[in-house]
């Protein structure tokens, strides 16, 4: 398989083999997800951003599939953070800009965020009438942008190095509103450090002189998406969200 286990999540696991990163999906994972994260990957590739090259997707002898990538030397956002915290604002300023310059760019053959957000949140079990109205009623309100969104820009998906800053992990990329991709990021942000997200949004709003508030408004919204995902760490953050959702 590879030399050695590099992550290990409930969807994949990451392993290394010399110059080559495979990315093993369970097995039943949908053949159409692999492809289109493979796709994405290479689309940002092509838009100019710092990504692992990817070199194909193949299927392994028990059925599964790998995506096959380029190994990037260096550390992820997240340990340098943990090495110097001293210097932790000064990374999130960093990232804000990378953050940024993402969202100068639009993916084509990417799917729209808005679109994306409301088939996940009809098919969000659990929710009342209500409350999946009002959710629903505040997305149809939101701005359409055609900005590129990561859907998961992190500490953990970046990897940094002498030539910039590599960014992984491209399945949940979407064309939309740069506010709910700071908002999803303000959410993976307040699981780990809620002082840290805060100091982000903050960041990100002066650098980009947007009201807080708007951001603050897509919250709700990318958390009721985020659910949908079943991913038990974020649940109650999630669902706590949830319930500050205002149509006014």
């Amino acid at each position: 398989m590879g030399e050695k286990v590099l992550l290990s999540s409930g969807n994949h696991e990451i392993y290394r083999d010399g110059d080559t990163v495979i990315k093993v999906y369970r097995k039943g994972f949908p053949k159409s997800e692999v492809l289109r994260e493979a796709m994405y990957q290479s689309l940002a590739e092509e838009l100019g951003i710092l990504v692992p090259k990817v070199l194909g997707v193949t299927e392994l002898e028990d059925g599964q599939l790998g995506l096959l990538s380029q190994y990037v030397e260096g550390k992820t956002l997240a340990q340098l953070m943990r090495e110097n915290p001293d210097k932790k604002e000064e990374y999130l300023k960093k990232m804000v800009e990378l953050q940024v310059e993402l969202s100068s760019k639009e993916g084509p053959l990417i799917p729209d965020l808005k679109v994306k957000m409301d088939c996940q949140i009809k098919q969000l079990k659990g929710l009342n009438d209500i409350t999946r109205f009002e959710i629903m009623t505040k997305l149809n309100g939101m701005p359409d942008h055609r900005k590129l969104c990561h859907g998961e820009l992190y500490p953990e998906n970046i990897i940094v190095n002498e030539k910039g800053w590599y960014v992984l992990d491209w399945i949940h990329a979407a064309n939309g509103n740069v506010s709910a991709d700071v908002a999803r990021t303000y959410l993976l942000l307040a699981l780990e450090d809620k002082e840290m997200a805060e100091t982000y949004l903050s960041l990100f709003c002066a650098r980009t002189r947007t009201e807080k508030a708007y951001v603050q408004g897509w919250l709700p919204l990318v958390a009721a998406a985020q659910l949908t995902k079943k991913r038990k760490k974020e649940a109650e953050l999630l669902e706590s969200l949830i319930n500050i959702c205002d149509i006014d």
